[in-house]
């Protein structure tokens, strides 16, 4: 008989925090936890939130008669630490510390190895993180920049991208480091990445102002309109970063990052509103196009994946643009609850061996100063 594996999920957002309990990949048990946004505020530091955050769950969990007994591995959704190869951590000392106090970026998600590895000190257990948003496996290539004292950075969406990608080889009945892919998650940011053999060789920069323009972020614009729009005093330091980050976009020319408010506008005649959607799926399209040269054109699947991957008109455009490169199969939504278990179940099978954190980054530069 099949082992059964008993997996706790904990994903923390900004304002609730993500639950899930799986027997292998069978999901038994889900819940959206919402946190008093007021009762945060009183944290000084996002690490301050943890015995709040465990005692919420802990009642949500007991309300619905949910046992933690006998759970196999807690997994944390992970984040604020070095540049690191994709994988499923086993949640140490160092990567506890720097989860403590984000390393590299203060982020709810920095508590997801905190609350797991807590978990499984106290029912028992193994505790992970799987593919945290610090996987970086850029090639020294892709890192260099048109400035020598700035370096290209892989932000993007990896736990979700390597889930559809290892979900779409399977289905081949291969693994995923035999493929060579090109993956977009298109959500509030838009991430593409080239896959190469199983490792994210290269993306976009979500976070910094990279890529194709996103519902929340503006993606690459010209670098003199940017200085220019710096030095007009018409912006604060925080406001252009904040236009880049979050209020660009689809928010910028529309007001809104709801694609569904959008589509109703374009419905209703709305020719800007059409025009500015269509910019974004034509730079979606040729962002794809470009990351199939960095694995010369041998490219087994273009996946799209995200939240917006539901809307069929999206799907049908971009799939017209870079079907002649490769197949287009579509992983609508995310599958981050899925993916964490799923890195778990990997190890504890012994598929995956689990990899160790060490804190030193996976790139410290480029050796030449």
């Amino acid at each position: 008989m099949k082992k059964i594996y008993k997996i706790f999920v904990i994903n923390p957002g900004s304002t609730s925090t993500k639950i899930a309990l799986f027997e292998n990949d069978k999901e038994l048990y889900s819940k959206n936890v919402t946190h008093d946004a007021e009762k945060l505020k009183e944290f000084p530091e996002i690490s301050d939130q943890f015995d709040y955050r465990k005692e919420t769950i802990l009642g949500e969990l007991a309300k619905n008669n949910i046992s933690l007994g006998g759970t196999n591995a807690f997994v944390g959704r992970g984040g604020g630490l070095v540049g690191l190869e994709g994988g499923t951590y086993t949640i140490n000392e160092v990567l506890l510390h720097h989860a403590r106090i984000g390393f590299t970026v203060k982020h709810p998600a920095t508590l997801g190895s905190q609350l797991a590895k807590d978990f499984a000190a106290t029912y028992g257990g193994e505790s992970f993180v799987v593919n945290p948003p610090d996987v970086d496996e850029l090639e020294l290539v892709a890192r260099v920049s048109g400035f020598s004292d700035v370096a290209r950075e892989s932000r993007g969406h990896p736990l979700n991208q390597k889930e559809v990608g290892i979900r779409y080889a399977a289905e081949l009945g291969k693994r995923y480091e035999e493929l060579n892919l090109v993956i977009s998650h298109i959500g509030g940011g838009v991430s593409v990445t080239a896959h190469k053999k199983g490792r994210m060789v290269d993306s976009n920069d979500v976070i910094n102002g990279d890529g194709p323009m996103a519902p929340t972020r503006a993606g690459s614009i010209p670098a003199s309109a940017i200085i220019k729009l710096c030095y007009s005093g018409k912006f604060t330091e925080k406001e252009m970063y904040d236009r880049v980050t979050k209020d660009g976009g689809l928010v910028d020319h529309l007001g809104t990052s709801d694609v569904r408010e959008i589509k109703e506008r374009i419905k209703n005649g709305d020719t800007y509103a059409k025009l500015i959607y269509d910019a974004m799926i034509y730079q979606i399209s040729k962002n794809i196009g470009s990351y199939a040269t960095v694995l010369k054109g041998e490219v087994d699947a273009i996946l799209l994946t995200g939240g917006i991957a539901n809307d069929a008109y999206l799907v049908q455009q971009i799939t017209e643009s870079v079907k002649y490169i490769a197949p287009v199969k579509v992983y609508a939504g995310e599958f981050e609850m899925e993916a964490l278990a799923s890195g778990a179940i990997r190890v504890l099978t012994g598929q995956e061996q689990p990899k160790i954190y060490t804190g030193k980054p996976a790139w410290s530069g480029f050796g030449n100063k």
